[in-house]
């Protein structure tokens, strides 16, 4: 796309929120984390890099409160914020008191909850000229470049006091026509601010295709914003991106592809990385248990270091439930493979997917610590709304709480089926970790990783921060276990 020095200056805005919100976690859940950890905001990226004189802010990892954004908005004529289910309520009194201190801004929200729910975005939000259904690019640079509303894809907006729904704009399909991310990092962000405790750090994370083919039903990407159709950039594109990152990010330890399912093509896998062998990059990615030892032997051999993989569940059943596409006997033959070849393994667990039970839980567990992987994160389930998921779990009165998270942005168990209670769910979580990593084998492995990448502050800090969330989550588990208990107050007692 041509870009116009005429455009109105644009802010690209991934809003503060709770302490230690990420809010641009990628195609991850957007939470509070455990232990600090910031993602980078990709998806703004792209736009930015369309339009000059833009800036991309990523409030919450630099630290960057709500009244200094609403400072800096004074320099800008068209406001995009990313939001998300969990941020929303936040977001919109922070458009609003955008909007009031300074009146002329145009305001755009992009995201998920927007996606899924545009009417009630414009009704519950004044401050909001316009919102974006699914992917953004083109539909903001289009209206900062001076193109009418009724004219833009995929965009909705009130007149007249009317919602308007644009028809939907056709993906992004020529992804080496966008920007390169890293380079708009280079000009806004301090990559420094960015740490994910299994990855090295400095690091630093983009995308090499978009789109997600695989029919997990509580994934909530590819149900809301990047859909399903999978769309690749060029090998000589993602190459020459490294190529160009590796010189101008010196201090960077390792490059991460954020795709949702970045190796599910063989042939593009391989051939990938045969150009970036010669680049001598450490690196790491997403994977699926699909992938096969040849696949990942090259990966292996052209820098890959970790793998991050969604195994879920232990349980058959539940994998079926999801629709996951894969087995607990594929899940342990990648194991091994990655373990023969030196790979190591970051595993992601849920816990409360549909179908859940006590026993799946405990097959979970036991699946987890025979897999023996570097190391885990284990989730509670979350229906976000736009999700089979969520229409699943709505339609059989599942949910008991729709905020899904404890007030200050920490995700809390909100499905409870018979024979399941919540807090039970929450008490499975924290002994998941005790059990996994409490093993003389686990915690012998961890210290020694920090020791040899000299990490120890970092592992410390981040222990510190994970029991304290830990005390306070046990704490709740007490609390409504001792509410339950508490005989109910009489009819008419009282004043």
């Amino acid at each position: 796309m041509e870009r116009m020095s005429e455009a109105l200056k644009t802010l690209f805005l991934n809003p503060p929120s709770f302490e230690n919100f990420d809010g641009g976690a990628s195609s991850r859940w957007p939470a509070t984390r455990e232990i600090e950890s910031y993602w980078y905001p990709v998806w703004l990226s792209y736009p930015a890099g369309l339009l000059e004189n833009s800036r991309l802010l990523d409030a919450p990892p630099h630290h960057v409160s709500a009244q200094e954004t609403i400072d800096i908005c004074k320099d800008y004529q068209f406001l995009v914020l990313f939001t998300s289910t969990v941020g929303w309520e936040g977001d919109q009194r922070l458009a609003e008191a955008i909007k009031a201190a300074h009146p002329s801004i145009r305001i755009a929200f992009v995201g998920p909850p927007v996606t899924t729910d545009p009417d009630r975005a414009l009704n519950e939000c004044s401050a909001l000229d316009f919102i974006c259904r699914r992917e953004f690019d083109y539909s903001v640079v289009e209206f900062a470049q001076g193109k009418p509303l009724n004219e833009i894809l995929g965009i909705s907006y009130k007149k007249d006091g009317k919602v308007i729904h644009n028809s939907d704009r056709p993906q992004v399909e020529n992804l080496d026509a966008m920007p390169w991310a890293t380079k708009i990092y280079k000009r806004d962000l301090d990559v420094t601010r960015y740490n994910v405790p299994f990855l090295l750090h400095p690091f630093i994370a983009l995308y090499s295709t978009r789109g997600c083919p695989a029919q997990c039903t509580f994934c909530l990407w590819p149900q809301t914003l990047s859909g399903h159709a999978w769309r690749k950039r060029s090998t000589d594109d993602v190459a020459a991106e490294l190529q160009w990152a590796k010189e101008n990010f010196p201090e960077v330890k390792e490059f991460f592809f954020d795709d949702d399912t970045f190796n599910i093509q063989k042939g593009r896998t391989i051939e990938l990385c045969q150009k970036l062998k010669p680049l001598g990059l450490t690196w790491s990615c997403t994977s699926r248990v699909t992938t096969d030892r040849e696949t990942l032997q090259a990966m292996r051999e052209a820098g890959c270091r970790l793998l991050i993989v969604g195994f879920e569940s232990g349980d058959p059943q539940i994998l079926k439930n999801i629709k996951k596409g894969a087995t607990v006997e594929r899940a342990r033959a990648f194991a091994k493979d990655c373990h023969d070849l030196g790979l190591t393994i970051h595993g992601d667990f849920i816990l409360g997917l549909p179908g859940e039970t006590k026993e799946s839980i405990r097959n979970t567990i036991t699946f987890a610590k025979s897999l023996d992987v570097e190391t885990i994160q284990v989730s509670i389930a979350h229906a976000y709304p736009g999700t089979e998921f969520y229409e699943f779990a709505k339609a059989n009165g599942y949910i008991t709480n729709e905020r899904m998270e404890d007030g200050g942005g920490h995700q809390m168990a909100h499905i409870e089926y018979p024979g399941l209670p919540t807090d039970y769910v929450l008490e499975m979580v924290h002994r998941f970790y005790d059990e996994y990593y409490f093993r003389p084998k686990a915690a012998f492995r961890v210290v020694w990783k920090a020791v040899v990448n000299r990490d120890l502050p970092r592992l410390y800090a981040e222990a510190k921060s994970y029991l304290k969330l830990r005390k306070q989550r046990n704490r709740m588990v007490r609390e409504v276990r001792k509410r339950q208990t508490e005989p109910s107050t009489p009819v008419g007692a009282g004043a």
